[in-house]
């Protein structure tokens, strides 16, 4: 073996990655994404295979952030870049600059997997969406300011509503920093706050020329929004995200602006309506009131016949008052004489008169009830019915039974 012929592992290496990259600088492959990954660093690794061959492949942060739709394993697509050697393995690898989904287009790819995730969060939830205010003044725009749009807008407001003010955030409506030219419109209209009601959108195009619409950072502002909002993207085939997350969709710019004010003449019609509401109502409260006074009259139709009868029963109970007072009267006197006369039979008087009398001694006004207190030379005190009678004891008798203190006279 002539050593003279032998390299290093590295050289060999370095040669074979100088041939592949100088002999394919821009390559299409076409195969199935299959163990896709993206870590921290924002890097996507995933291999290229179809049913005979695999290749290893990479996508850097710089490219990937470029892609519009979110690459799943199994996706058929095309990977356009360029096949280089890792010189640390010695692997062959593609390193991918773009991918396009096979069969669906990669824009409609990219809005699907956008609609199928934000409607998981809830962003086209039916139940959030708000109602327009019925007559509102002030308008906010977010459109160009020199697309069709904006001048469909404008007429339709003055030939409707003349009154109402557009408040207009001109922004660019397709390529690159239109999404964010959107989102910060819509956000300066919510910081000022003046404006009642909002139209984002444009005139008709291509999906690319739509496209900002369709973007994530679009449908959250338009969700973010305090203030309720019409989208109104391209023509009425034409469904952007903007659409579905809107509080309501309007299908060209000019619909959005009729949708939004009243016409002047509905709004006559609907106070001619109102007006024949409230005579009618008018009308028939009147007729009410009419209705009541009627009856009220005929209860006073008649007054002194009211006042006579009132008048009546007033005797009727002053006679019933004083019949009974009366009554009452008569059981009182009866009451009074039949206890004057048990009084009368239980006073003392009352047993003088039928010739009895009180014994009391002189000196001390004891009343004698039987002979032994009284003795020989006492003075005593007689109380008859008329008078009273000084006596001398000279004598006494034992007690017999007779009524205490009681002294028969005559």
């Amino acid at each position: 073996m002539d050593s003279s012929c032998v390299i290093p592992v590295s050289s060999l290496v370095r040669l074979i990655r100088e041939l592949v990259e100088d002999n394919f600088v821009e390559v299409l492959v076409q195969g199935e994404l299959a163990g896709l990954s993206r870590p921290a660093s924002g890097h996507y690794y995933f291999t290229l295979k179809d049913e005979r061959s695999q290749l290893r492949c990479a996508m850097f942060r710089s490219h990937a952030r470029a892609l519009r739709f979110s690459p799943e394993d199994g996706t058929e697509v095309i990977c356009r870049g360029r096949v280089s050697v890792y010189p640390q393995r010695g692997d062959l690898q593609f390193i991918v600059e773009g991918i396009e989904p096979v069969g669906v287009g990669r824009l409609q790819l990219a809005f699907e997997q956008l609609r199928d995730r934000l409607q998981k969060e809830g962003l086209f939830a039916l139940e959030r969406k708000r109602q327009l205010p019925a007559f509102p003044t002030r308008i906010g725009v977010v459109t160009s300011a020199t697309g069709a749009a904006i001048h469909d807008i404008l007429n339709v407001l003055r030939r409707r509503s003349a009154g109402v003010k557009v408040l207009l955030r001109s922004v660019r409506v397709q390529g690159d920093g239109a999404a964010a030219e959107i989102c910060e419109a819509i956000a300066d209209l919510n910081d000022e706050g003046s404006a009642e009601v909002l139209i984002v959108g444009r005139g008709g195009g291509s999906r690319e020329d739509l496209w900002a619409f369709n973007e994530e950072s679009v449908a959250r502002a338009v969700y973010a929004s305090k203030i309720p909002v019409i989208s109104a993207v391209g023509h009425e085939v034409d469904v952007s995200i903007a659409d579905l997350v809107a509080d309501l969709r309007a299908p060209t710019p000019s619909a959005a602006a009729e949708l939004v004010v009243q016409n002047r003449l509905e709004l006559e019609r609907h106070l001619d309506q109102l007006l024949l509401r409230l005579a009618g109502q008018m009308r028939s409260k009147l007729e009410l009131i009419r209705t009541r006074l009627t009856g009220l009259e005929k209860r006073l139709k008649a007054p002194e016949e009211l006042l006579q009868l009132k008048q009546l029963r007033l005797q009727q109970l002053v006679l019933r008052l004083r019949q009974g007072m009366k009554q009452q009267h008569e059981r009182c006197q009866q009451q009074l004489t039949a206890l004057a006369g048990q009084l009368d039979s239980l006073s003392p008087l009352a047993v003088l008169g039928r010739g009895y009398s009180i014994t009391r001694l002189a000196d001390t006004e004891v009343l004698l009830q039987n002979s032994n207190q009284a003795e020989q030379g006492d003075r005593l005190q007689i109380q008859l019915q008329k008078g009273q009678v000084a006596a001398i004891v000279t004598g006494r008798t034992s007690a017999r039974p007779s009524r205490k203190n009681l002294t028969k006279i005559g």
